[in-house]
C-alpha cells in the first residue's frame, strides 16, 4: 500500500516476465586479450574437481598462446580446496 492524494492517478502494475536462464562463465585474460573462456553448463555448480578441469584447460591454452603467465586467484572454496592445491 502507498499513501497518496485521492486525486492522484492510479499506479500501473507491470506484468512479470521470466528472465533468461543464468549462465556462469569463467574468463582468464591478460593485457593481450582472452586466454580461456569456460562456460558452465546450466544446473551445474563450480567445485574443486570442475575448477581443476578448468585449470588443466587453462594450462594448455597458456602453453599454446602465451609464455610467463602468473595465475592469481582468491580464496573461494573451489580455489583453496586440497584437490586444487595439489
Amino acid at each position: 500500500m502507498t499513501w497518496k492524494h485521492p486525486s492522484s492517478p492510479v499506479t500501473k502494475k507491470f506484468k512479470v516476465q521470466r528472465s533468461a536462464a543464468k549462465v556462469m562463465a569463467t574468463v582468464f585474460w591478460d593485457a593481450k586479450g582472452v586466454i580461456l573462456l569456460d562456460i558452465l553448463p546450466q544446473g551445474q555448480c563450480i567445485n574443486a574437481a570442475r575448477y581443476c578441469s578448468t585449470l588443466d584447460r587453462l594450462k594448455e591454452a597458456i602453453r599454446r598462446k602465451r609464455r610467463g603467465v602468473v595465475l592469481q586467484h582468491d580464496n573461494a572454496t573451489p580455489h583453496s580446496a586440497n584437490l586444487t592445491q595439489q
